[in-house]
């Protein structure tokens, strides 16, 4: 079990806190992580981190202009963030009475999951090409962002929707966020899967290449097969 084990770092007397002093919540949530501004994740400053915070603020505030249901308190109670990074879409929902659950995909470069929980939030690591053991709870809403450009070369892009589509309840909806190219491609297969979809623009503009998918899981049974006899007949 060592080899699964990461140990704290090393301190120089006995009131030095080995990890870093994590502040107090509700100011966590906010506040630079430890880990960041002792340097120990690769290739993200204190800087890149509040830049994150804000902008995810700002695009949550976008997407409840169009997802009205997101915008509705109570209507979600349980959320995906399949792409999490820092853990910034999870912290501007942070009013909300929601839970999210934080996902960092095992093939990314920078390896988050200890930023999320320093800032109090809950996640876990997850192979997209792979089933999601999700037991006891589905979800109401999945935020993927930049999925489906992680495992464009990894697996078929109608495994991770198919995935999607078994743990996200009837009526819950989805943003994907992708480049325009990309989201196309998976809106030709969301509607094929029944569910309701619109394209809408970058929250800087119509002339960002990257696009927002929302969509809304319809709840459709398949027809009578006696009914659908008797018609042809």
């Amino acid at each position: 079990m060592d080899s699964c084990l990461t140990p704290l770092p090393e301190v120089s007397n006995i009131k030095e806190i080995s990890g870093g002093q994590l502040a107090k919540w509700p100011e966590r949530l906010t506040a630079v992580p430890p880990r960041i501004s002792s340097g120990t994740v690769d290739l993200i400053t204190p800087e890149i981190f509040l830049e994150s915070s804000e902008m995810w603020k700002k695009r949550v505030d976008y997407y409840k202009r169009f997802d009205h249901q997101l915008a509705q308190r109570g209507r979600y109670r349980n959320l995906l963030d399949m792409n999490a990074f820092l853990g910034g879409f999870a912290a501007a929902l942070v009013d909300d009475p929601v839970w999210v659950m934080n996902v960092v995909p095992a093939e990314t470069e920078i390896n988050t999951l200890g930023v999320i929980y320093e800032r109090g939030l809950i996640g876990t690591y997850q192979n997209w090409c792979e089933a999601m053991s999700t037991y006891p709870r589905t979800y109401d809403f999945i935020h993927a962002d930049s999925v489906f450009s992680l495992y464009k070369d990894r697996c078929e892009m109608e495994y991770i929707l198919l995935e999607m589509d078994r743990i996200l309840r009837p009526q819950g909806s989805v943003i994907i966020r992708e480049d325009v190219d990309i989201l196309m491609k998976v809106k030709r297969i969301t509607d094929g899967m029944q569910w309701r979809s619109v394209v809408v623009d970058h929250e800087k503009g119509p002339h960002q290449r990257e696009k927002i998918l929302h969509a809304v899981k319809q709840y459709w049974t398949a027809p009578d097969p006696e009914q659908t006899q008797e018609s042809k007949s």
